[in-house]
């Protein structure tokens, strides 16, 4: 049987990377939402977490390699870049130049791709160098990013339920993880864009679904337009998620917008789908607290529609 991430997994990788990453607030409420701001994170995004934990409990490797629309690369590179070993980072040519741009500046090698020959390109790297692969959704990673969930958790433990964004799940599975070991009732929903909803249609089914390219890139969600859940992330979320949900364009950009004018932060569109979901009533039965994890802010700009002299942060 597959071995699932625990709380205890969780507690282990929290002790590892305790000093190496941000511990980042619970802000709010507005209204009943409250916002895990991981823009504020080393290296723009929750990403980190998981790519520390993983590269620090490597042995032995002198290599490692990951394929990544952009965060995830630039928090492998990060954590490959403190642990003195080299890394290999595939990226489609549609990432963000900013994107593209950080993963370089931390030493790693970049190889850009058709977004359709991300996996091959990663396959054949793989069997030519010998590296260690590290995919978003690996167990240590998982593990990492669970402790976001039991960040959410010490913060604010009588939230009614998490809202994560969903790429490849390992975010979403690691904080499902965490948050039903210390708040059971505690309700989790994965959001993603309805241009790129393979999760939803897979939790929806209860088969893993996999999009064509083609359809996934449609979304100006650029971090979320994994074609398929990771095999190990669906194992978490079929057996610890409630459920999924999805957003359109148009309330991706107006969450964007929301965030900065409301809580002062920039959130890229990957960012902003679980505020989305709360603004738009995805998020379930109402009356009760609910946490938007802000995933990242790696954007070159605030969102259109909003000037900085509008931001208002409100806290109760």
């Amino acid at each position: 049987m597959t071995r699932l991430v625990t709380g205890a997994d969780v507690e282990r990788a929290a002790d590892r990377i305790r000093y190496s990453v941000r511990r980042t607030p619970v802000l709010g409420p507005v209204g009943e939402l409250w916002i895990k701001p991981e823009n504020r994170q080393r290296t723009g995004s929750f990403k980190v977490r998981g790519a520390l934990n993983a590269v620090a409990g490597l042995t032995n490797a002198g290599q490692v390699l990951a394929q990544s629309s952009g965060n995830h690369g630039r928090a492998v590179a990060y954590a490959a870049a403190r642990q003195g070993v080299k890394a290999t980072v595939v990226l489609p040519e549609t990432a963000p130049a900013l994107k593209i741009d950080a993963v370089r500046a931390l030493g790693a090698e970049v190889v850009v791709v058709p977004p359709g020959e991300r996996e091959s390109a990663t396959a054949a790297l793989l069997a030519r160098t010998g590296a260690t692969l590290i995919t978003s959704a690996d167990f240590a990673v998982i593990a990492g990013h669970g402790t976001v969930g039991a960040e959410i958790v010490s913060d604010l433990p009588d939230a009614g339920t998490v809202l994560v964004p969903v790429c490849n799940g390992g975010l979403l599975a690691g904080v499902a993880v965490a948050v039903k070991a210390y708040s059971p009732s505690t309700r989790v929903v994965g959001v993603e864009p309805a241009l790129a909803a393979d999760a939803a249609e897979s939790f929806r089914t209860g088969r893993l679904t996999r999009w064509p390219v083609s359809r996934t890139y449609r979304t100006i969600a650029d971090g979320l337009r994994a074609p398929v859940l990771g095999e190990l992330a669906w194992e978490h979320v079929k057996s610890l998620v409630d459920d999924v949900v999805t957003v359109d364009e148009e309330s991706i950009v107006a969450a964007q917008a929301f965030l900065f004018d409301r809580f002062g932060v920039v959130a890229e569109p990957s960012g902003a789908v679980a505020t989305a979901a709360h603004l738009t009533g995805r998020a379930g039965p109402p009356g009760k607290s609910v946490v938007a994890v802000v995933s990242g802010g790696n954007v070159a700009a605030p969102p259109l529609g909003t000037r900085r002299e509008q931001v208002s942060v409100e806290l109760g």
